[in-house]
């Protein structure tokens, strides 16, 4: 399993990212999808789930509303878009999978809001 997450970066308060995840080693299609983050200190927090078809997401709380997830089955790749985003969104953002029991990670893309 390889997840290579790309499009992190610095951005200002009130703009906007698009994360990309893609994924090889195992059938992307049948996998549900998930992007965390973590700062330093901190657990890491799931920020966004989408299942095999992409017909149903799920958000955490602090993020409804604001960011996007989607998936291109045909590319095996994820997608995370951010948008309204607030300093308290600056993290190291990560792709994950679970199969057969073990979670599986990217390398993670830092995400920093400042002005």
């Amino acid at each position: 399993v390889q997840l290579v997450e790309s499009g992190g970066g610095l951005v200002q308060p009130g703009g906007s990212l698009r994360l990309s995840c893609a994924a090889s080693g195992f059938t992307f299609s049948t996998y549900t999808m998930n992007w965390y983050r973590q700062t330093p200190g901190k657990e890491r927090e799931l920020v966004a789930a989408i299942i095999s078809t992409g017909s149903s997401t799920d958000y955490a709380d602090s993020v409804k509303g604001r960011f996007t997830i989607s998936r291109d089955n045909a590319k095996n790749t994820v997608y995370l878009q951010m948008n309204s985003l607030k300093p308290e969104d600056t993290a190291v953002y990560y792709c994950s999978v679970k199969r057969y029991y073990t979670m599986y990670w990217g390398q993670g893309t830092q995400v920093t809001v400042s002005s």
